[in-house]
């Protein structure tokens, strides 16, 4: 079959599964499997026969319900290669906004190499991105879930950054008794709600529900991770968190709760309010 018909055919068989985006995710298993970033510049191309069976193999999964990015196994964060797969949340770039109040934080506070610890790491992602955005930060990635770890572990040593690993519970006072003196905070932790959990589209339901799911209102990390990992900050340091729509008058609460000032909302790309940075002014 040729490029074009096949392509065709993909997208049909996607889009009679009410599978969102179907085109844009025709065009990544071709652009994946043929390692080509611009297939249909070829549409008369023949498809060798076993690359459209492995097309066909992946369009199958993904009329499963499997996400692409799981099918793929990588996907790109802040212009970096991340590799995932099943018992690891996918990268999104809600959570760039994330980078940027921290790159932020860094410029206007003159941290040339801070100390970042990255809480509830996951892929790797935050940590990797503003590893090298701060090539000087001496930078730490804490993540529970084994399966998460050795993905973790991967990316790293995937992008060549030095970043110190930690196999921990961020719940653990223990954990953050590690961590002393940081500069910076940063953590992206399960915060979807009770709700939230019962109406996942069925693709998300592939994600690991530790990562996803953060109690009846989706808070208990944030209550939970605050006032245990502000004694790890300096005086002067900040803790930064995305969070889920809705959640920032609690998320203020929380802060203020726990002796927190300069506390500042930034909105994701979509307009929605999605992180915080707070900073410990006193002891």
């Amino acid at each position: 079959m040729v490029r074009q018909d096949l392509y065709r055919h993909c997208t049909a068989l996607m889009e009679s599964a009410d599978i969102p985006d179907s085109d844009f995710d025709t065009m990544c298993i071709f652009q994946d499997v043929l390692k080509d970033k611009l297939p249909m510049m070829l549409p008369f191309m023949t498809v060798d026969a076993d690359k459209e069976a492995a097309i066909l193999e992946m369009v199958d999964k993904r009329i499963s319900g499997i996400p692409l990015q799981y099918i793929l196994g990588e996907w790109e964060f802040w212009g970096l290669p991340i590799k995932v797969g099943e018992g690891v949340l996918i990268p999104r770039p809600d959570t760039e906004t994330l980078i940027e109040d921290i790159l932020k934080i860094a410029e206007k506070s003159g941290m040339t190499s801070p100390k970042i610890a990255d809480l509830c790491s996951g892929s790797g992602c935050i940590a990797l991105a503003l590893k090298s955005e701060l090539p000087s930060a001496d930078v730490y990635a804490v993540e529970l879930s084994e399966k998460a770890l050795a993905y973790l572990k991967e990316n790293v040593e995937l992008n060549k950054a030095d970043i110190t690993v930690i196999h921990g519970d961020v719940l653990s006072a223990a954990t953050a008794e590690n961590l002393t003196e940081l500069d910076i905070i940063a953590s992206n932790p399960p915060y979807l709600t009770a709700q939230d959990m019962d109406e996942l589209q069925v693709e998300v339901q592939k994600e690991p529900e530790t990562a996803l799911f953060g109690g009846n209102d989706g808070l208990d990390f944030y209550r939970a991770m605050t006032p245990i990992w502000r004694k790890s900050l300096k005086t002067g340091g900040y803790l930064c968190y995305e969070f889920g729509m809705g959640q920032e008058k609690d998320i203020e609460k929380i802060m203020i709760e726990n002796k927190f000032t300069d506390i500042k909302f930034s909105r994701d790309g979509g307009g929605i309010i999605r992180t915080v940075t707070a900073k410990k002014t006193e002891v």
